[in-house]
């Protein structure tokens, strides 16, 4: 760290310290260094509106934070095999190809923000380029010492890799630096376990980080690498001894298997009530639009603006995780569902793609894809891609898609220019001062499949939950009141084209 020159506002506005820092390591060849940062959204652009409602979750959420003084600082790495995950203050590290520097950078300034919101403090980083990552130490000899030494000198306990680390990479880090050396998946797992609320929830974030540590366990020394089957004498097994025993990391395997078969079981067993609400919404033939998107994109706050739902809303990544269903209507009368799901970002790890897939199953049944963008965000075609590319997993490619560019009110003309090239179908929406929602909820109408079945009726006035069924369920064309009944031309589901068999005309 020789290099301290640091330019100076021209006015009373502090200088970010990401553009800071950026900016002081672009004369560096080989090293970029990645500065303190608060990557999140400014807190000035961030105002709940009445359609948010109380938000009583956010209280219990702003308990949960950093506590002070739980150093992870190492003199034997083997220590912390089974420590519970503090992040405190830490250092980040990536690597890029030539001609990558852009996005290599906007992933940086992402991991910045998934450690502030699991709780960490971002201190200083490390961009390196070259050709491929260093299979031993991911960053190579050099640069890991030179990292130890950017951790001492700025205090950090902990150094996080823009990447998902193979063990033997982050064993031999953690030797060169010190200190606990995590990777990217580590720290989306870690916030997955702090906002998961929910039963299902709870067991799918479970089974994805025992997924991910399952070969990543490690043994912890001669003093508890085997168990001796019967008598043991001096040499490690007496007389009638059947052999040494299963070593410790084979028994932490045996027990994460039989956990993770466990959390498999649980997970299929929500899936019958999840299945029986969405089947009973298709037997009243009642459409729904999932809204799918980029983490903090602003999707939870797009449902609170048009279903006044009072989803949690948080200036976090992954504040909410848990699917929520809202009931809506449209201008004519007809009841459609808003699914509000998880949100996604580059590099998604796999265990969490494969936990989550019976909550992602709500994007590939619904009738409608909601496609939420951050406008504002510096990579919109990379949101729109990563977001697309999981909703290809799903198997909701060939459904409709909306794409609205969200947090409008933070993006200027020329921008939405680029935008627009980007989409030229897409809508602009801010959530916070209610533009562009109304074009939005027309889209979604106009968007919404009409019921199948057109059918004209004559209900007597002593049927009327047929004709409220009519109204709620189906699109009325036109409606009269005669002498024998209520004489209706409408639209409606085959389920209810049944019903009103016996009074057609």
């Amino acid at each position: 760290m020789t290099d301290t020159t640091t330019p100076q506002s021209t006015d009373e506005t502090p200088v970010d310290p990401v553009d800071r820092v950026l900016a002081r390591a672009e004369a560096r060849s080989g090293v970029h260094v990645f500065g303190a940062a608060q990557a999140l959204q400014d807190e000035a652009t961030i105002g709940l509106a009445d359609t948010d409602g109380e938000q009583w979750d956010r209280e219990e959420r702003a308990a949960l934070r950093r506590v002070p003084g739980l150093s992870t600082e190492l003199e034997d790495v083997t220590e912390v095999e089974y420590r519970q995950l503090r992040l405190e203050n830490v250092v980040l590290v990536g690597v890029h190809a030539q001609g990558e520097t852009e996005d290599a950078e906007n992933s940086l300034r992402e991991l910045s923000a998934l450690a502030e919101t699991a709780g960490a403090v971002v201190l200083d980083g490390v961009l390196q380029r070259r050709p491929h990552p260093d299979p031993a130490t991911y960053v190579g000899r050099g640069k890991a010492e030179e990292l130890r030494d950017i951790v001492a000198a700025v205090g950090a306990d902990t150094v996080i890799a823009d990447t998902e680390l193979a063990p033997s990479q982050r064993r031999a880090l953690e030797d060169v630096v010190k200190v606990k050396v995590i990777d990217r998946t580590t720290v989306i797992l870690d916030i997955f376990s702090q906002h998961a609320k929910s039963r299902e929830g709870k067991a799918q974030v479970e089974l994805a980080q025992l997924e991910y540590l399952l070969p990543r366990l490690r043994g912890w020394g001669e003093s508890m690498s085997r168990q001796a089957g019967g008598q043991v004498g001096a040499g490690g097994a007496g007389m009638g001894s059947r052999g040494p025993g299963e070593t410790k990391i084979e028994l932490d395997r045996r027990r994460i298997r039989t956990r993770m078969a466990q959390l498999r079981r649980q997970i299929r067993d929500f899936a019958p009530a999840r299945d029986a609400k969405r089947a009973e919404r298709k037997r009243n033939t009642i459409p729904s639009v999932a809204i799918a998107g980029y983490t903090n994109a602003g999707k939870s706050s797009l449902l609170n603006r048009l279903t006044s739902a009072g989803v949690l809303v948080e200036n976090a990544l992954f504040a909410t995780l848990d699917a929520t269903v809202r009931r809506t209507e449209t201008a004519d009368g007809r009841v459609y569902t808003l699914t509000d799901t998880v949100g996604f970002v580059r590099n998604l790890p796999h265990q969490l793609v494969e936990a989550f897939r019976s909550t992602l199953e709500e994007v590939g049944e619904a009738d409608v894809i909601l496609h939420v963008v951050d406008g504002s965000h510096p990579d919109p075609a990379a949101q729109l891609a990563t977001v697309r590319d999981v909703i290809g997993d799903v198997g909701a490619r060939d459904l409709p898609e909306l794409v609205v560019f969200n947090k409008a009110d933070l993006v200027d003309e020329d921008t939405r220019l680029v935008l627009r090239g980007l989409e030229p179908k897409a809508i602009f929406a801010s959530s916070r001062t209610g533009e562009g929602v109304e074009e939005l909820r027309a889209a979604i109408e106009a968007a919404l499949p009409l019921p199948a079945v057109e059918v004209r009726a004559l209900v007597p006035y002593d049927r009327g939950d047929l004709v409220s069924a009519i109204h709620e369920q189906g699109m009325i064309l036109s409606q009269e009141h005669e002498e024998g009944g209520t004489a209706v031309h409408a639209r409606v589901g085959e389920h209810l084209a049944a019903r009103l068999a016996p009074f057609t005309v």
